[in-house]
C-alpha cells in the first residue's frame, strides 16, 4: 500500500520545484493584492478599512461603464466562432495551396499585440488606406472616424479582436478536423449529402467540445486579455473620452494615473474572481474535447 501511494506520489515529487517557485512568483502578488483590497494603501501599506474599497469601486459609474464594454466585447465571440470555422474547414478541404494558407492565418497570432495595434490604428485613421479604399469605390459614406469617433471606436478594436484571436480558434479547430475519420465523411458524400449538410451533422457535432474550449478563452481573453489592444487603440486612456475603457484600463489608471493602489486592487480582485470562475467551464470543455478525440481515434 506504501508503495502504491509512493508511486501515486512520485510525479507530483518531480514538479515540486516548478509548483514552488509559481507559488512564490504569483501567489504571493495574488495574496497581496487581496490584502490590499482591504486596505487604505499609501505607499507600501495602510491603515485596514474593510470593504470600503469595493464600495467605492461598484458605486463608481466609469467601473460599470468598463464593465459594459467588456460585455460588449463578448459579441465578437460568434464571429470567431463562425470565422474560425469556417476557414478551418476551407482549408480541411485541402484547397490548392492549403498549408500556405494556414501559415498565413496563423501571422497575426504569433505577432505582438502593440505591433497589430499600432498598423491597424493607421489603417483606421480618417486619412487611412481603410477610408481611402471606401472612398475609392465611391463609399464615402462609409468611410467613418474609426478611432476618433466615440460610436465606432470600441467596434473598431473588436475588429482587431476578432481579426488576431481567430488565428488561434483556426488552428484549433483545424487540429480537431485532422483527427477526424474522414471514411465517416466520404461515406455521407457517396451518399449525396451536400457540403453544408456534411459540416452541419458530422463535422460540428464532432467539434462540440473543441468550439467549447474556444468559446471559454475568448470569453477570458475578452474580460482579462485585451489591455494591449484597448491601450494602443485608444491612445493609452481609453479614449475617445472614455468609449473605449474596460476593466483592465481602469485598474491600470487607478493605480499608475490616480495613485489608489487600494482601489485598483479590489477591481483586480472582482476581475481574478470571475477568470477563476471562468477556469472550472475551461477544463470541462478541455476534457469533453480530448474524449471526443479519443473517441474518433478508437
Amino acid at each position: 500500500m506504501v508503495m502504491k501511494s509512493a508511486l501515486r506520489l512520485q510525479p507530483y515529487f518531480y514538479v515540486l520545484p516548478l509548483i514552488v517557485l509559481l507559488a512564490f512568483v504569483f501567489g504571493y502578488p495574488i495574496v497581496r493584492i487581496f490584502e490590499f483590497s482591504f486596505k487604505m494603501v499609501r505607499g507600501v501599506d495602510g491603515p485596514w478599512i474593510g470593504l470600503r474599497n469595493y464600495e467605492l469601486v461598484l458605486s463608481q459609474g466609469l467601473f460599470w461603464e468598463s464593465v459594459l464594454h467588456n460585455l460588449q466585447l463578448l459579441l465578437a465571440i460568434p464571429a470567431m466562432i463562425a470565422i474560425s470555422l469556417l476557414v478551418s474547414i476551407l482549408l480541411y478541404e485541402r484547397l490548392p495551396g492549403w498549408k500556405l494558407y494556414r501559415i498565413i492565418v496563423f501571422i497575426p497570432f504569433i505577432l505582438a499585440v502593440p505591433i497589430i495595434a499600432v498598423v491597424m490604428k493607421r489603417m483606421f485613421q480618417f486619412s487611412g488606406p481603410v477610408n481611402e479604399v471606401l472612398r475609392w469605390f465611391s463609399l464615402d459614406f462609409m468611410a467613418l472616424d474609426w478611432i476618433g469617433s466615440s460610436n465606432v471606436a470600441l467596434w473598431t478594436v473588436m475588429i482587431l479582436i476578432i481579426w488576431r484571436e481567430s488565428a488561434l480558434g483556426i488552428i484549433l479547430f483545424l487540429a480537431r478536423l485532422m483527427s477526424l475519420d474522414e471514411s465517416i465523411l466520404e461515406a455521407a458524400k457517396l451518399d449525396g449529402a451536400t457540403w453544408r449538410q456534411r459540416v452541419w451533422h458530422i463535422i460540428i457535432p464532432q467539434m462540440r467540445g473543441v468550439i467549447e474550449f474556444f468559446a471559454v478563452v475568448s470569453v477570458i481573453t475578452m474580460l482579462a486579455a485585451v489591455f494591449a489592444y484597448i491601450f494602443i487603440m485608444g491612445g493609452g486612456r481609453g479614449g475617445p473620452g472614455t468609449a473605449t475603457m474596460v476593466i483592465e484600463l481602469y485598474i491600470f489608471n487607478a493605480l499608475i494615473r490616480t495613485s489608489l493602489p487600494g482601489i485598483a486592487a479590489a477591481a483586480s480582485v472582482m476581475l481574478f474572481l470571475v477568470s477563476v470562475l471562468l477556469i472550472f467551464p475551461l477544463f470541462s470543455a478541455r476534457r469533453r474535447a480530448r474524449a471526443e478525440e479519443v473517441g474518433t481515434q478508437q
